[in-house]
């Protein structure tokens, strides 16, 4: 069967058996690909309002992505380890370990990607599988 169509469950299973390796090394590109297309789309919504501004541009190249693939589990991971991370996407009022105020707002640009994202990697997935198989 072509185009990921099945008439019943015993053509998937048959049509996974011939191509399921092809299809999850399909699958961890396309995840590969979805993941840096993530990054460099919080780093663009990190760039300047309504996301947080640049000062030295070291918060913004911060941000990575792995793919980790354990037999037919892909995992993507993205984010960063600069501390700020956090603070700058959600926001924070209160007094920090040092006792300083803050009053910050949320400057969104992690979730806005995501949401922009998710529906484009599931896609990208679908396709990359069904054309496989």
């Amino acid at each position: 069967m072509s185009g990921g169509t099945f008439q019943s469950p015993a053509q998937l299973a048959a049509a996974l058996n011939r191509g399921g390796k092809e299809a999850v090394t399909a699958a961890e590109t396309a995840m590969r690909h979805g993941a840096k297309a993530l990054v460099v789309q919080v780093q663009r919504n990190a760039s300047g309002r309504p996301g947080p501004r640049v000062i030295t541009g070291k918060y913004r190249a911060s941000w990575q992505s792995d793919v980790h693939r354990a037999g037919p589990v892909i995992v993507a991971e993205v984010g960063t380890s600069a501390p700020q991370g956090r603070r700058l996407e959600f926001g924070f009022v209160g007094v920090d370990s040092l006792g300083r105020h803050y009053s910050t707002p949320p400057f969104p640009h992690l979730g806005p990607a995501v949401n922009a994202f998710g529906p484009l990697l599931v896609r990208e997935l679908r396709g990359a599988v069904s054309r496989t198989l």
